[in-house]
């Protein structure tokens, strides 16, 4: 393994491997120096107030429940991208992704259009005495907006990559289309499926500006840990970095555990689905 490594790096130019290492420290330097900054005798007590156990609790509860909800609608759109091919269908995928790269806030301003109470939505719901806007399922929306991408794109991907060679030869066995689904594509494409989940939370739970813009800051409520972190930065900065430091301990597990699911590969293992019995003449 040693040489294989060391083989690999004497391949690259000198040049990039700087560059590479310079990169890399952009990114670490700066998260040790928030570790370095943290006031570590307080650390127990700055992270276990009231208002940061709530926020935190809020967080974990709102996050997995937006987490749910992409892989609710993002498996079936995923499912539409790959194995169907239709007009506009370049443009639907434009505008699924488009979460990755709008500004979170502007996320916020159009969900508050849609389902606030003079949005599009939100006037005919308030009719029937439902308001969704600053509350807590405003959260799980902005959350679950943001990160619904991350589970479509991964999916997608390992959708393409195993083709439908497995699925065609279920649907030869006698497989209806839902037996396909549920026991040939979704095994297939499992790993995808757990990766895409664990990003989307990890996206979840770092959701910071269409949070604030749609749901506000209540405490309880919708103030959630980055709003809390935020918050704080005004008020008591040290606790606002002890609570920065759990969300990137947070945020290096979840990537960790993404990382740990292997990747799917295209030759993939034998046909997990097993044909009916044959009737007898």
């Amino acid at each position: 393994m040693g040489d294989t490594v060391v083989r690999t790096t004497a391949a690259l130019p000198r040049w990039v491997v700087l560059i590479a290492v310079i990169g890399g420290l952009f990114v670490v330097v700066p998260l040790a120096a928030m570790a370095l900054r943290v006031d570590w005798p307080r650390f127990i007590p700055l992270v276990t107030s009231e208002s940061a156990e709530a926020a935190l609790l809020l967080s974990l509860r709102t996050s997995l429940t937006a987490t749910a909800l992409c892989i609710v609608f993002g498996v079936p759109m995923a499912l539409v991208l790959a194995r169907t091919s239709f007009r506009g269908q370049q443009v639907l995928r434009s505008l699924v992704l488009l979460p990755l790269v709008l500004p979170p806030v502007v996320g916020g301003i159009a969900l508050l259009y849609t389902f606030g109470r003079r949005g599009l939505l939100g006037s005919s719901l308030d009719v029937l005495g439902i308001d969704v806007a600053f509350s807590t399922t405003a959260v799980v929306m902005s959350q679950a907006f943001v990160a619904l991408p991350f589970l479509v794109l991964s999916l997608e991907g390992a959708l393409r990559s195993v083709g439908t060679r497995y699925e065609a030869v279920g649907a030869t066995l006698g497989a209806g289309r839902w037996t396909v689904l549920r026991r040939i594509t979704l095994p297939l494409v499992l790993p995808a499926l757990v990766s895409g989940s664990v990003l989307s939370f990890a996206r979840a739970l770092g959701e910071f500006g269409a949070t604030l813009t749609f749901a506000g800051s209540l405490q309880g409520t919708t103030r959630t840990l980055p709003l809390e972190v935020y918050l704080q930065r005004e008020t008591d900065p040290d606790a606002a970095v002890a609570l920065s430091l759990i969300l990137v301990l947070v945020a290096v597990a979840v990537v960790g555990v993404a990382h740990r699911v292997r990747p799917l590969d295209g030759a993939a293992g034998p046909l997990p689905f097993r044909a009916p019995a044959m009737a007898r003449p």
